[in-house]
């Protein structure tokens, strides 16, 4: 597929996004100024204005003096820039390769896009309409090379569409500067009479290049396809994302629920083709307000499993407001990985960390509650039970070492063990009942002890006696003496067993 380019030139920029703020200066003929050496120079003109002879460059003096009601009014020498980055932004809806081609223009890769309108005559009606809605005034072309575009749609006003192969015919009645040249290479160009791309087009390349420079040779190579030219987009384009413009716009969830399902089917497919899952995923709606709604999802392992993630997304639909309606919905894999298919065991069950089910499960409990609720601990080399656990990095991080498994460990485990006043006899016989915040336990059952120290490069405290406890309630504790009974002592609470 040969390569398409459009050249967007915004010819009023500057004058244009001021009317849009004060519709009253558009039958105003109006400057912008900016000082320079002690004088105010004419730095951006509006239509009405140029169309009574003034132009950039003159003094404010001299356009009053043609246009004594002239409104003159600050230049802001920083909103070009910022114009064509927000224009070029809202312009992704029509290509996701876009880049500002300052101070007043934009161009767009549109290879391949322009089918999807049904053709590039109404693709370029459909962005050139947009724009004058908006109270652009634009001259747009679209051809094989940057060059191309860039020259037709500033010096040729008949012309919006070049033919395939067909750059030689449209450049050749067109000046010198619509070859991007420096001025001063203009400049020499006229001076010698080569006042058209024609009348040097073919001179040999030693003599441009001895007279003129390579700068020339390049312009005219890029212009005519012999050499390429790349441009930086506005937005770097993700390796796996998918695209679904809308011929009419789509304002209700269930439209959206249909694209969204759409995008994750072929985004799915392809990333099972190539054994990767998605981690992260964004999901855009341009509206044609111009503003964009967006959601995103995360999972626990990587997943191509499109119905899954069409649940994490369901959740979040409600919040985007369609307003007039969507005419252009992207699904971006932000973070993909590798996955491949565990290998199962013909006798055994599978379960634990490595169900996929499980991960499932996770993914939509965190939609709902927030991933920042879910934790996972594994196990610490200490002692202390308080000491004895650590929060995982992630759900698949590998174990250093065993869970404690030879007693019977709480349930529910206190952060920091809570003092109780208990009855027992002595000396290391389990306590016969405890008090805690106010309420008396009878003691039933008991087991123990178990002694647990600290470690040794640890002088925190003395060592603990642990007893498991059942009240005549049924409920059953985890407490235990801290220090020799015949010596200072104390007793605590530390954990509650379903």
């Amino acid at each position: 597929m040969s390569k398409r380019f459009m050249s967007i030139w915004f010819r009023h920029l500057k004058t244009d996004w001021f009317t849009r703020r004060q519709p009253a200066l558009k039958t105003i003929p109006f400057v912008l100024a900016a000082s320079d050496h002690g004088r105010l120079i004419v730095t951006a003109v509006n239509i009405p204005a140029q169309s009574e002879g003034i132009h950039t460059g003159i003094t404010v003096a001299d356009a009053r003096a043609l246009v004594p009601s002239l409104q003159v009014l600050d230049d802001q020498p920083e909103l070009p820039g910022k114009l064509l980055q927000g224009i070029a932004t809202y312009s992704i809806r029509y290509t996701p390769l876009i880049a500002v081609d300052p101070p007043d223009g934009l161009i767009l890769d549109i290879t391949g896009c322009a089918h999807l309108w049904k053709g590039e005559q109404i693709y370029l009606t459909t962005i050139a309409n947009r724009f004058k809605y908006f109270g652009y005034d634009t001259r747009i072309c679209i051809a094989d090379t940057i060059g191309t575009a860039w020259a037709i749609a500033r010096f040729a006003q008949d012309k919006t569409i070049v033919e395939h192969e067909q750059q030689t015919a449209a450049l050749l009645p067109l000046p010198p500067g619509a070859l991007r040249l420096e001025q001063e290479t203009i400049e020499r160009l006229e001076k010698l009479g080569l006042l058209t791309v024609s009348y040097f087009i073919s001179m040999p390349r030693t003599a441009l290049r001895r007279r003129f420079g390579k700068h020339i040779l390049l312009r005219l190579d890029q212009a005519l396809g012999h050499e390429p030219e790349a441009i930086i987009p506005v937005q770097p384009i993700e390796p796996y994302q998918e695209r679904l413009p809308c011929l009419e716009p789509i304002a209700t969830a269930t439209g959206i629920e249909i694209a969204l399902q759409r995008l994750l089917d072929a985004l799915c497919k392809r990333l099972m083709q190539e054994e990767k899952g998605l981690r992260i995923a964004l999901f855009k709606c341009y509206r044609v307000d111009g503003k964009i709604e967006q959601i995103d999802i995360g999972t626990n392992r990587p997943s191509h499993n499109a119905g899954h993630l069409f649940k994490l997304f369901e959740n979040k639909i409600n919040t985007i407001e369609p307003a007039l309606g969507i005419e252009l919905f992207t699904l971006d894999a932000q973070k993909v990985e590798a996955l491949s298919p565990l290998q199962q065991k013909m006798w055994e069950q599978t379960g634990g960390l490595d169900n996929i089910h499980l991960a499932e499960l996770l993914d939509r409990i965190a939609g709902k509650v927030g991933a920042d609720c879910i934790h996972r601990y594994v196990p610490d080399e200490h002692y202390w039970p308080e000491r004895s656990f650590k929060k995982a990095v992630s759900l698949n991080e590998p174990l250093q070492t065993t869970w404690k498994a030879d007693r019977p460990r709480p349930i529910q485990l206190l952060s920091k063990p809570e003092p109780i006043q208990v009855t027992a006899p002595i000396p290391d016989y389990p306590p016969m009942s405890f008090r805690y915040k106010g309420v008396l336990h009878k003691i039933i059952k008991a087991d123990g002890p178990e002694r647990i120290e600290q470690e040794w490069w640890l002088q925190e405290g003395q060592h603990r006696d642990y007893y498991y406890v059942e009240d005549e309630a049924g409920q059953r504790y985890w407490l235990f003496r801290s220090g020799h009974y015949e010596a200072a002592y104390q007793w605590f609470i530390h954990g509650f067993f379903a």
